[in-house]
């Protein structure tokens, strides 16, 4: 995406909305009348006073009333117009963030982005803050200048020229000033960045740091990256003072040009005493104060506003469209048969946390045929869940390719590979709606009848009796259900999901020995790949092979074969016979009306 990007998003957002763009010129223009008339009206008004014409006098001062008046009126009128075009802008960056976020090749990585979380929160604020005072302030800064000189210009063109030209004089130094101001503000945004990823790091890894006594450090570093953010914004203060002397040259500097011309103006009939004063005033009290304004917030404001879009537009990616392909197999591929295309490869995979950090899967190739059942066994924290995650293309190997079909994940597609790889996790997804919402939440085609099926088949049909139905409804987070309930909810979903991977992550932790036998026959009789974290000895004994994963030792094979030959996977079995006392392999278990045995 161009780097520009989000300043794209906020120019359509504005755009978007012309009416309220238009209502706002034209109250702008009526905010914009003191301004105009100001020096005009008080002119006349202090040339009639001396000229013994009081009534008229007191009535051009009413004129200035009016018109404050007037801009009063205006001022109420413009700030529904503004919130209506500042909110949409806000909202329309932080959907484009937050999806930039959830798609970044980092945050699949299981890496967090600790400067994303910066700019969704910090930086888009700044955007809103600033757009709203520029539409708000700088706008009004802007007609007064502009209003100021026309009022000169009405009152004495003798003084308008020189005025204005001194004026566009400032204005063209502080263009020249912006890009210096531009790069020193650009490096306070990336220091601010820098300081909140760097926290980040120190707050997810405060563990680690106090375990290996690194307090001293991690303070040094952080105090390291803070007194940069310091010296940042020094540098950019330093920079700004500059403004102050354009200022002068624009707004102070004509005013002491009048007052030392004053009496000579007056003494050749030039000017009058009124027109003195008025001009004065559109200097003194309008102009200069305008202009001061105008430079402050364009160097502030404006350059903050810029420097933040730009680094906003850096961040963003555009949502990656399906490829061609994608978008002609996509409907097919979910009802196709099974074929040699669901064949899941691993090749040399290696995955750590941390560039530093121990891998958690180191060199590992496995290829889990078209309808097969695979279990992957070890003790709790070997990388079990971690691997389940990558075969889900939840995470990217840092080494090493993981292929479907052939295909590397990656290639395949986001949507695509959610509807060809399903993953179910221990913690049980469930969701605020109905029964018949949450069973079909990856099957929206499914009838009535196919989830009645599928609910007799793993054992949910007695939640369901118990409920009221498919139409019952289940409160946030699945609150009416139980943890094994939920997961029975979960495990009927992925049965009718049209995955041809399915992958069980400890997703039968929460049920008993013989509804975990019941549930995962119903999974495993669905066309496809069953793969299964298994947390029991029968799960494993249940698949066709087992995985199993050590800290220095994989080893893969039948379960009978395994327990002959691999002593690890022995010792691992009588612990859980140990602790478990589930029926063991072969024995015969209850599944709604027959009997299912594991391998002989």
């Amino acid at each position: 995406m161009p780097r520009h990007h989000a300043a794209a998003v906020l120019l359509r957002e504005l755009t978007a909305r012309k009416s309220h763009l238009v209502w706002l010129l034209l109250w702008s223009l009526l905010e914009s009348v003191p301004a105009l008339l100001s020096g005009l009206l008080l002119a006349r008004a202090i040339d009639q006073f001396l000229a013994d014409r009081i009534l008229a006098g007191f009535a051009s001062l009413t004129g200035l009333l009016a018109a404050a008046g007037v801009a009063a009126i205006a001022v109420r009128r413009l700030f529904p117009h503004i919130a209506a075009l500042v909110e949409p802008v806000r909202d329309a960056l932080l959907e484009a963030v937050a999806t930039s976020l959830v798609t970044a090749p980092d945050l699949t990585a299981g890496k967090l982005d600790s400067s994303g979380i910066n700019r969704m929160t910090e930086q888009i604020q700044t955007v809103r803050n600033i757009l709203f005072a520029t539409l708000r302030t700088m706008r009004q800064v802007v007609f007064t200048v502009v209003a100021a000189l026309i009022g000169l210009a009405l009152l004495t063109p003798l003084l308008a020229g020189p005025v204005a030209a001194l004026a566009v004089a400032t204005l063209g130094l502080f263009a020249l000033l912006l890009p210096a101001l531009a790069r020193r503000s650009r490096t306070v945004l990336l220091a601010k960045e820098d300081v909140a990823t760097h926290g980040g790091l120190v707050f997810t890894g405060k563990r680690d740091i106090m375990a290996c006594n690194g307090r001293s450090q991690a303070v040094a570093d952080m105090a390291g990256h803070i007194d940069a953010e310091l010296a940042a914004t020094r540098a950019l203060a330093r920079a700004s003072a500059s403004r102050k002397l354009l200022v002068f040259l624009g707004g102070q500097l004509p005013l002491l040009g009048l007052l030392g011309a004053a009496p000579w103006l007056i003494r050749e009939g030039r000017l009058s005493v009124g027109e003195v004063v008025g001009a004065a005033a559109y200097l003194s009290v309008t102009l200069e104060p305008a202009l001061r304004n105008l430079i402050t917030m364009a160097g502030g404001w404006g350059l903050e506003l810029m420097v933040t879009l730009d680094r906003l537009g850096e961040s963003l990616r555009p949502a990656r469209p399906p490829e061609i392909g994608d978008r002609l197999r996509g409907d097919r591929d979910a009802d196709r048969p099974a074929s040699s295309g669901d064949r899941l490869e691993l090749r040399g995979v290696t995955f750590r946390y941390g560039s530093r950090a121990a891998p958690v899967v180191e060199e590992l190739s496995l290829a889990v045929d078209e309808g097969e059942h695979l279990a992957v066994v070890g003790a709790s924290g070997i990388g079990k869940s971690t691997l389940a995650d990558l075969l889900a293309g939840l995470r990217r190997p840092d080494e090493g390719s993981i292929l479907l079909g052939g295909v590397p994940l990656p290639r395949i597609g986001e949507p695509l590979l959610r509807r060809r790889i399903c993953l179910i996790p221990q913690e049980a997804y469930v969701f605020a709606g109905s029964i018949r919402e949450n069973l079909t939440y990856l099957a929206p085609h499914a009838d009535d009848a196919e989830c009645l099926e599928a609910a007799r088949a793993t054992g949910l049909a007695g939640v369901l009796h118990r409920l009221g139905g498919l139409d019952a409804p289940i409160g946030t987070g699945g609150a009416d259900l139980s943890l094994g309930e939920r997961q029975l909810v979960a495990l009927t979903r992925s049965r009718l999901s049209p995955a041809r991977v399915l992958i069980l992550d400890e997703a039968t932790s929460h049920l008993d020995p013989a509804a975990e036998v019941r549930a995962e026959a119903a999974v495993a009789a669905r066309p496809g790949t069953l793969i299964v974290i298994a947390h029991r000895i029968s799960s494993a004994a249940r698949a066709d092979r087992i995985l199993l994963l050590d800290t220095d030792h994989v080893a893969i094979g039948g379960h009978d074969r395994l327990l002959e030959t691999d002593r690890r996977y022995a010792a691992l079995v009588d612990h859980w016979r140990a602790a478990d006392s589930e029926p063991s392999a072969g024995e015969a278990v209850p599944t709604g009306g027959r009997a299912w045995t594991g391998p002989a």
